[in-house]
């Protein structure tokens, strides 16, 4: 097989592990649930058995699928193992889990925002707009924004020029994938906003904009679980 081919091969597989893993969140396919076998993957992305195999193996690796030897393939987590670097995956209560984030987060972010008013640059500014243009973008286009939405957050926190706060990014990384996962992207709309307003607010040097932009968005989040939290209870 020569170069190109292992690298085409090599490409193809990536995709379709994005498409998997999409597919596990958007469905959404619950952890615990049973994958349709390796036929029926193949049909949906169009693609042959061996590369919905490998593309599996890569996710067993990063601990979102288990295979069953005689039974199938399953969902173990919505959260990569590579994108959990607080090691809070395993905890059974989703939803509590994330109101708990949440809770961490309107602790922090709000100042930091608040901090990125007072000392972002040009350049820092520039970036955090292109991100929060690409967020809204792909809300618009109906795709999945999880990986932008997390680099805005990130942004912001290093627009404060602060490096205390930059070694809390990883806090804040696995709050907004773990809020994307447990609402399934509810509050696309108040994204858009809410980001606009915190990235405006920056961009102006208006410190107590930026807190209470950032206070808004994080409380329509913190709203949001609440309603998943009591429908999923009131279910059970």
């Amino acid at each position: 097989m020569s170069e190109f081919t292992n690298l085409k091969s090599k490409l193809l597989t990536e995709q379709v592990q994005e498409q998997i893993y999409q597919y596990i969140l958007n469905t959404p396919v619950h952890v615990g649930s049973k994958l349709p076998n390796e036929f029926e993957l193949g049909e949906r992305f169009g693609v042959g058995r061996s590369t919905i195999r490998e593309a599996v193996k890569h996710l067993v690796s990063r601990g979102i699928l288990e295979v069953r030897r005689g039974s199938g393939t399953y969902v173990i987590s919505s959260t990569p193992a590579d994108l959990d670097p607080l090691g809070l995956r395993d905890m059974e209560d989703k939803m509590s889990l994330a109101l708990e984030l949440v809770d961490v987060r309107m602790m922090l972010e709000p100042q930091i925002a608040e901090m990125a008013a007072l000392h972002a640059s040009e350049e820092d500014v520039k970036r955090l707009h292109k991100l929060c243009d690409k967020v809204e973008e792909k809300i618009r286009n109906g795709e999945n924004y999880i990986d932008e939405d997390i680099a805005f957050h990130t942004c912001v926190a290093e627009c404060s020029q602060n490096r205390v706060v930059q070694q809390l990014i990883p806090i804040i990384d696995t709050a907004v994938l773990m809020f994307v996962n447990v609402t399934h992207k509810e509050l696309q709309q108040e994204t858009v906003l809410t980001h606009r307003a915190v990235t405006e607010a920056i961009a102006e040097g208006d410190s107590m904009g930026a807190k209470a932009a950032m206070m808004m968005h994080l409380t329509f989040n913190r709203d949001a679980i609440k309603r998943k939290r009591k429908n999923s209870n009131s279910d059970s």
